[in-house]
């Protein structure tokens, strides 16, 4: 019973920890958030935050993992929604939904702002790899076992492509019309996705 009790006890912390520093990440930043900040937020103290994930940018690994995870799960939702055989009509849903995505200040700021500086840029290519990168390369794979797109390195285009998605990302994250550059963005990644398939 004692060490249920403590497990509570453990899980109760850590979820108050990620759900302060999911919220001040957001807000202000990596760099604008401080130790104390988010142990006060969280209620708890300095050494839990130790305990449990060693620094802030710990939390900030489990909070961006977070994130991730949700992001990637709604965006398969998503994937899985579409019609198994028009695989342009699944990107296109996709690509929708990421993009709606990026209008989130969670989205802007812990995972396309502060994640490459944090993790810094091989760490951060094994994190998408794990994520975005891997929907992506699915999709791609999908469309050339189907013989939409001719046989190419798939990872590459994958890569290339995301390079592509991130940058639109942005552009709708930073655009004072958010509504509007989500729609121009979207047109031209379909056109770049459509192009590609076309080529099949």
């Amino acid at each position: 019973m004692q060490r249920r009790s403590q497990e509570d006890r453990s899980r109760t912390t850590r979820a108050a920890l990620e759900r302060a520093g999911r919220t001040l990440f957001a807000e202000r930043g990596f760099a604008g958030t401080s130790a104390e900040q988010l142990v006060s937020a969280a209620g708890v103290t300095r050494g839990a935050l130790h305990h449990h994930y060693g620094d802030k940018r710990g939390l900030f690994l489990a909070v961006l993992e977070q994130v991730e995870t949700e992001a990637t799960d709604e965006i398969a939702r998503v994937l899985a929604a579409a019609d198994p055989d028009d695989v342009l009509a699944g990107m296109t849903a996709g690509l929708a939904c990421l993009l709606e995505m990026c209008t989130r200040p969670e989205m802007l700021r812990i995972v396309l702002s502060d994640a490459p500086t944090v993790l810094g840029w091989p760490a951060f290519r094994e994190f998408e790899s794990r994520h975005a990168l891997g929907l992506l390369t699915d999709q791609l794979q999908r469309a050339t076992d189907a013989g939409l797109i001719p046989t190419a390195p798939v990872p590459v285009l994958a890569q290339l492509l995301l390079s592509a998605i991130s940058e639109a990302a942005l552009i709708v994250a930073h655009a004072a019309d958010p509504d509007r550059a989500r729609v121009e963005t979207q047109q031209s990644l379909l056109l770049l996705v459509a192009g590609l398939l076309r080529q099949g």
